[in-house]
């Protein structure tokens, strides 16, 4: 029988109208603001349907716009800036920055508890303590997606693939919280087949097109696919595709979601609630 698709979308709904529920209930206005430093256009299709989904629950958006010649300095005065203003109630930098331009430093300025990606290294720390803080979106979407299905996470082995200080490593600390027995692989994983067919639960978040084949999933598992990677079609034009090879692993997964439309929209979920969070203080 075929996985089960986790579908994003659909929870991305869900969670977009309690957000906007929230936000119709406070009695303050709540504001995101992000930046961007130069010309990509993915992060400009991102702002666009940032300022969308935003516009939907209620949350004012303001864009800030750097030419790519600035340096490091004139990024990180308008991140202090925003911190320092009372009426931004949540900030993000858009990535890449340019080149030379050290993101993780930038990163580190934004204001805990207006850090609405939970990428300030004290928001990430505060994980490991399980403090009240801002998850990193992506981590926290594909934590949502596995609960959605209902699988018993203590106890549980989850395996993660790829370990990202943003997405990667979180995950694993999410999971760990939830007394699963957690796994975390790297490229210089050995046996990683192996590793992998022992999961109850597998987050493949490597940015490795089609990296997790059937013969590396385990009869009933719960696979979570957050790579979304670019490459060409049959058309001639760039397709999205995960790290997992979809097709294959359906036949034997337990539950699966897709890409698009699994931790992408659940991303931009978890950046709204998160934004609500952040206008509480």
């Amino acid at each position: 029988m075929a996985a089960q698709i986790i579908d994003g979308k659909q929870l991305s709904f869900a969670v977009r109208r309690q957000v906007a529920r929230r936000v119709a209930e406070f009695g303050h206005s709540v504001r995101l603001d992000a930046v961007i430093v130069g010309e990509d256009r993915g992060a400009d299709i991102y702002a666009h349907n940032q300022r969308k989904t935003c516009a939907a629950v209620g949350i004012e958006y303001h864009l800030h716009r750097l030419p790519t010649e600035v340096g490091y300095n004139e990024i990180a005065d308008l991140v202090i800036g925003l911190n320092q203003d009372d009426s931004v109630t949540a900030i993000m930098v858009h990535m890449p920055l340019p080149d030379g331009i050290e993101s993780e430093g930038i990163q580190s300025l934004i204001d805990p508890v207006k850090d609405v990606e939970g990428v300030n290294p004290a928001n990430i720390g505060n994980i490991v303590y399980g403090r009240r803080s801002l998850v990193p979106c992506t981590a926290l979407a594909s934590l949502e997606m596995i609960e959605s299905t209902g699988v018993e996470l203590r106890g549980s082995r989850c395996v993660i693939v790829g370990a990202s200080n943003i997405v990667g490593k979180p995950i694993a600390v999410l999971l760990m919280r939830a007394e699963a027995t957690v796994i975390s692989t790297n490229k210089h994983t050995q046996g990683l087949d192996e590793i992998c067919r022992t999961a109850d639960v597998l987050v493949s978040a490597a940015g490795v097109p089609g990296l997790i084949t059937r013969d590396m999933v385990k009869s009933g598992a719960v696979v979570v696919d957050v790579g979304i990677n670019r490459i060409p079609g049959p058309d001639g034009g760039n397709i999205t595709v995960g790290d997992v090879a979809f097709d294959e692993v359906r036949e034997v997964a337990g539950h699966l979601s897709p890409v698009p439309g699994g931790v992408g929209p659940m991303t931009v979920a978890m950046l709204l609630r998160n934004t609500c969070e952040a206008s509480l203080g």
